[in-house]
Order: C-alpha cells, then sequence, then structure tokens
C-alpha cells in the first residue's frame, strides 16, 4: 500500500496511535544465527481515528509482503521465510487485520540491523568465554513526555483494551540477568533457563515517560 516497512524495534511507538497489539519471539544460537517470528494486530478501528492532535509525530503502520520483502532486502543475512496477512474478529468487535512474518538471520548484526536499521537501539555485546555467551539490550520507546491530552489519552485506553506487546527471546546459553523497565507495575516479565519474556498492555504505553528497553545477559 505504499508505506515504508519499519522494523520490530519501532513497533512500541504504533501503540501510541492505541489499537495495535504485537508479539516478537526471538530465538539465537550459539552461532549467532536464528530466527524472529513477528505477528502484529491492527483494529479497523486506527483507521477511523486518522491522525489526531496530538497523534501526528508517530510512524505509519506497516502493511503489506511487498514492504516487508523490500526492507528484509536491504540487510545482508536476512531473509524472510514466510508471510501472511488475514482478518480476524476483534475482542472488542469489529475486526482485526492480523499479520504473521517469520524471518531467519544469518548473524547478529542482521537481526541488530532488522531490530533498529539505525544502530542506537539494539546492541549486542559478546562475553570472553563460552561461544555464543552475550548480551543484547533492545530499546523499544526512548523518554519523552506523556502525552498531555486527556481526550486522546481516554481514547487509547478505551481502544486499546484487550491489545498488549510482548516479547520472548530464546538465548543460546542460561540467562544470568534479564530486566524490562517501564511503567510501574505495568511491565510483566519472566525468564527461566534460556527463556526471557515481557508484556505489557497497549493502553499503559503513553504514561511511560522514561521509555521502555530490554537487557538480557547469558552466559
Amino acid at each position: 500500500m505504499g508505506k515504508r516497512f519499519l522494523p520490530p524495534v519501532c513497533f512500541a511507538l504504533f501503540f501510541l496511535t492505541s489499537c495495535l497489539g504485537a508479539s516478537m519471539d526471538i530465538t539465537i544460537r550459539a552461532d549467532g544465527s536464528g530466527r524472529v517470528v513477528l505477528e502484529y494486530r491492527v483494529s479497523q478501528t486506527l483507521e477511523s481515528i486518522g491522525r489526531l492532535d496530538g497523534n501526528e509525530r508517530w510512524p505509519a503502520i506497516p502493511v503489506g509482503r511487498a514492504d516487508m520483502e523490500r526492507s528484509v532486502a536491504r540487510i545482508p543475512g536476512l531473509r524472510l521465510s514466510s508471510f501472511s496477512a488475514r482478518t480476524l474478529p476483534a475482542a472488542a468487535g469489529g475486526t482485526d487485520l492480523v499479520t504473521r512474518a517469520v524471518l531467519d538471520f544469518a548473524e547478529m548484526d542482521a537481526l541488530l540491523a532488522f531490530l533498529d536499521a539505525t544502530g542506537g537501539r539494539a546492541s549486542f555485546a559478546p562475553s570472553a568465554g563460552r561461544r555464543g555467551a552475550g548480551g543484547l539490550r533492545l530499546v523499544l520507546l526512548d523518554p519523552s513526555p506523556p502525552i498531555q491530552n486527556r481526550e486522546l489519552l481516554s481514547l487509547i485506553r478505551e481502544v486499546s483494551e484487550g491489545y498488549e506487546i510482548s516479547v520472548r527471546v530464546r538465548a543460546p546459553g542460561n540467562i544470568t540477568r534479564a530486566a524490562a523497565p517501564g511503567g510501574a507495575g505495568a511491565v510483566r516479565t519472566g525468564f527461566d533457563g534460556r527463556n526471557f519474556s515481557f508484556a505489557v498492555d497497549t493502553g499503559e504505553i503513553p504514561s511511560f515517560a522514561d521509555g521502555l528497553y530490554m537487557e538480557i545477559l547469558w552466559d
């Protein structure tokens, strides 16, 4: 539809346009290769909201296989394995457009470039010792003043009910440290062995003045 696909690191910004949910599952192997499974749900209500006052600065919703393929083609070592889009009933009525993409990356640099093409929000630091050990940091939302428009906030919370953002990472080694700071009490986290996850309700995102990031370290 002519819109540029934006990498998943940007998808937290989409939530500030309200009725949208997304999940990202990342599997990292010891040799630095792996797979990303990305799924997002866009409510058809979003189209009727348009660009309201205070909402203009957020990016457009990424849609279409062609946009995804063009973005993937720009990154060496990244391959789009599958892509699908379908319409499903929404929990609060109406319909959602559900898009799912599976991507394989050959090395960590390809994953980092996909998560953030600018190179400032996604980073990996290898550790000395066991092959594949290291740490991953991903900034999903930069610190910024929260939205002050009460009517817009009320609308966002109303239409975002039932939507969430979630990230899951399977590391090649045992996770020794994990964090996903955001709004107080709003971010749900957990890690066990090689698996780390966090989730937050979409409606809470506009109140995160300190931003939102995830950081994990494995041995």
